[in-house]
């Protein structure tokens, strides 16, 4: 089995591959006041409830863009589980070329989504992932991560509101069924969906002006289902690219 594990600003997903199958994934808050012993406890019965053996684990492999993380989980994969995970990072072949301006600056979880997407979807592509902040990537015909756009995040967006405007309520995320809303949470409800819906409409177009308008847009990430179903912008929606890719990056340095 390989364990791949992603490490976020918000969450952490784990999964477990054997062979070609994901056998099973989890995603737990990012808690930069885990040490390698509470991380390992956790993980360990996360693979408890899943009736699998960590000693089954063949390899780890990792990306992270929480620094203060990386070493605490390379600390708990050496004690726990007697591997030296290989972290995606400068060094490490990905098969994708990147052109960027400094390409230490692109965040591990973008590149690793670029490399799933181009053996899964194939190119050009335009990846929109809604995380922490809300990416998008772009991917030539010829296979070359080019940069994208980064969006604040719709959580980070939304807390901001509510911070700072003292009347309006916190709300839940929904999709409303008109917008134009007919009492002030309804009216929030339909500025916030219908407004990402609308920056995802609108990157994505001028995106694929620059680089075809045949690209396939796939979007990942924890509200991803929500926002898409309000448009008809994207192709596939896949909570696990990140987890695939890598697996392939793995597989790429074996």
């Amino acid at each position: 089995m390989i364990l791949v594990i992603d490490v976020g600003n918000t969450n952490i997903v784990l999964g477990v591959f054997d062979g070609d199958d994901l056998v099973t994934s989890w995603r737990i808050g990012t808690d930069r006041r885990r040490t390698a012993d509470d991380l390992a406890v956790l993980v360990k019965n996360l693979f408890h409830f899943r009736g699998l053996e960590i000693e089954g684990v063949e390899a780890v492999v990792m990306s992270s863009v929480a620094p203060p993380l990386t070493p605490v989980i390379g600390e708990m994969c050496r004690r726990y589980f007697g591997k030296e995970p290989l972290v995606v990072g400068p060094g490490v072949k990905t098969g994708i070329p990147i052109r960027y301006e400094n390409p230490r600056e692109v965040g591990a979880d973008r590149i690793v989504n670029a490399v799933s997407v181009v053996d899964r979807y194939g190119v050009p592509a335009v990846i929109v992932d809604f995380g922490t902040a809300t990416t998008f990537c772009a991917v030539s015909r010829s296979g070359e991560y080019l940069g994208g756009a980064i969006a604040p995040g719709i959580g980070i967006s939304t807390e901001a509101l509510f911070e700072k405007a003292a009347k309006l309520p916190r709300i839940e995320l929904t999709r409303p069924r008109q917008v134009i809303g007919k009492n002030t949470v309804a009216s929030m409800q339909a500025g916030i969906y219908y407004g990402f819906v609308g920056q995802l409409e609108g990157l994505v177009k001028m995106i694929k002006r620059e680089i075809g308008d045949d690209a396939v847009v796939v979007a990942t990430g924890g509200l991803a289902e929500l926002i898409c179903s309000g448009s008809g912008c994207v192709d596939h929606i896949d909570p696990d690219i990140t987890l695939w890719g890598l697996k392939i990056i793995y597989e790429r340095n074996r």
